[in-house]
């Protein structure tokens, strides 16, 4: 097989720049080892910044969004047990969106096909060969089994934490830098009706909470945990239990229980591989980086990644030589570190750590009180959550 870009994955990152590419007029096959059927039942949260529902609907994919999707203006800080609004629109003009990532594989998929793209479904990359070479080797077998290659001019990796592009870069040509939390997130997917509008993220002596929807029948919620526990250990009623006394306060604020569905502990960590490129290999998404869930980052670092390298393969495409490209880990870099900062700061500000003394915790209020009281701070917060143009 031959194509000009072949894309490692099908996941954001994978989809949005073959959808781009294909306005471009530049080929594009996507391998992915999952079949659509399991892309599309795996349930994830989805906090859009305005910057990633834009982009859809520039590429024609954001009817769906428009109709289903729920607007976020302004988002709740909950310590001391009271609530504290931060209005995005008031303080940027901007929104965010409330849209479930499967609901935006689904999208993109559908599009990506429509258009005539190939998809490699249930396809598993066995070797990225080549990559410092003029023409690359993408080494897969197919749904069947049978051994195939894709010959490209550039290979994309957007495979994942764990997919095969990252190794390909040599261990001594890259740096990766890591963080480990000391705490997950357990969570929980339950049949309520909303209890907050918008997202409550809650700072409480017994650790963080974070109240969510997916629905108005399916609500989504976390309780910070140790991630060695097992959802085995907790009961419905010891989880709701938990739950209710994390947002508990004197404004009687209760959350709406329902029967629980689902449970599963979410690690945390922060990741980020540099360079995100080795000759003509190229990370996006979560291949290249990983942020803590509070953030809300990951879906939108990986629209942010392929923005960049679609302008960038098409001016390499269009004869304008390798300088784009050559640059690209460096311009996408930029909105990664931020990133890490705005998640890592997110998390330190709301979460419970172990061995905190009576200062630290003194002090994690009092940033809490700037970041409500100050517009400055909450216009920090705001502009971050929303979103920056890429340019």
């Amino acid at each position: 097989m031959r194509t000009q870009v072949g894309i490692v994955g099908a996941g954001p990152a994978g989809l949005l720049l073959s959808l781009m590419l294909e306005h471009r007029g530049i080929a594009s096959v996507i391998i992915e080892s999952r079949d659509r059927a399991a892309i599309e039942a795996t349930i994830r949260a989805g906090i859009l910044e305005q910057t990633t529902v834009d982009l859809m609907a520039e590429l024609g994919v954001a009817d769906r969004l428009r109709r289903e999707g729920v607007v976020h203006h302004g988002t709740i800080l909950r310590f001391g047990g009271q609530n504290h609004r931060i209005d995005f629109e008031g303080l940027t003009g901007r929104v965010a969106t409330l849209y479930p990532q499967h609901e935006v594989l689904k999208d993109l998929i559908a599009a990506r096909l429509a258009q005539g793209g190939e998809i490699l479904f249930g396809a598993k990359v066995t070797e990225v060969a080549d990559v410092a070479a003029e023409r690359p080797v993408l080494r897969f077998t197919d749904a069947e089994g049978a051994a195939r290659e894709l010959h490209c001019d550039m290979v994309v990796g957007a495979d994942g934490s764990y997919g095969a592009c990252r190794p390909a870069i040599p261990t001594d040509k890259r740096k990766d830098y890591l963080r480990i939390y000391p705490f997950g997130w357990f969570g929980i997917l339950c049949e309520a009706p909303p209890s907050s509008e918008e997202l409550v993220y809650a700072r409480h002596e017994r650790g963080f909470a974070l109240i969510s929807s997916r629905t108005p029948e399916v609500q989504r919620m976390y309780f910070q945990c140790d991630p060695n526990d097992s959802v085995e250990n907790w009961s419905e009623d010891q989880i709701w239990a938990e739950l209710q006394a994390r947002i508990a306060g004197e404004d009687g604020f209760r959350l709406k229980e329902g029967r629980i569905f689902q449970k599963n502990i979410v690690p945390m960590r922060s990741f980020v591989c540099e360079p995100m490129q080795y000759g003509r290999l190229f990370l996006a998404g979560d291949a290249a980086h990983a942020v803590p869930p509070t953030g809300a980052k990951g879906l939108n670092l990986a629209a942010s990644d392929v923005w960049h390298l679609d302008r960038a393969l098409g001016a390499f495409f269009a004869g304008e030589g390798m300088a784009r490209l050559e640059a690209y880990t460096a311009t996408a870099l930029r909105r990664v570190w931020r990133a890490q900062h705005f998640s890592w700061w997110m998390t330190s500000m709301l979460h419970r750590f172990e061995g905190a003394s009576e200062f630290d915790e003194r002090r994690q209020l009092a940033e809490l009180e700037l970041v409500t009281t100050s517009r400055a701070a909450a216009t920090a917060l705001a502009e971050t959550y929303v979103g920056m143009p890429y340019a």
